[in-house]
């Protein structure tokens, strides 16, 4: 959309994170019952350490994928990833983030 106003943007990426915890029973499931937190953990400690202010970071609650989870988005490009491990933080981080290249097998596919 353009509005004609020039603003400026505050992150040149933004990631989003969920990290809902719902019981282990629960039919949803949710990204914290399955191992969310120690990788939203690393991304957050990561970031710091690499000291990048133009990338923001929100802990976000659901984002809707309960099942496929754990998961995050990066805007402004709107990629959806799926990581499991720390190596794949570290993956995303290095490619993704910093560089601005997808990290194919990590990223989720939705059918229309």
């Amino acid at each position: 959309m353009d509005s004609g106003y020039d603003i400026p943007q505050l992150y040149k990426r933004h990631v989003f994170a969920c990290y809902t915890q719902r019981p282990p029973a629960h039919p949803r499931g949710s990204c914290g019952a399955i191992g969310a937190l120690p990788l939203w953990e690393r991304l957050g400690k990561r970031l710091e350490a690499e000291h990048m202010p133009e990338i923001g970071y929100t802990a976000s609650g659901c984002l809707g994928f309960c099942s496929a989870g754990p998961v995050m988005v990066i805007y402004p490009e709107g990629i959806w990833y799926r990581p499991t491990t720390a190596d794949d933080i570290d993956e995303i981080i290095e490619q993704h983030i910093k560089q601005g290249k997808l990290v194919e097998r990590l990223v989720m596919v939705f059918a229309k």
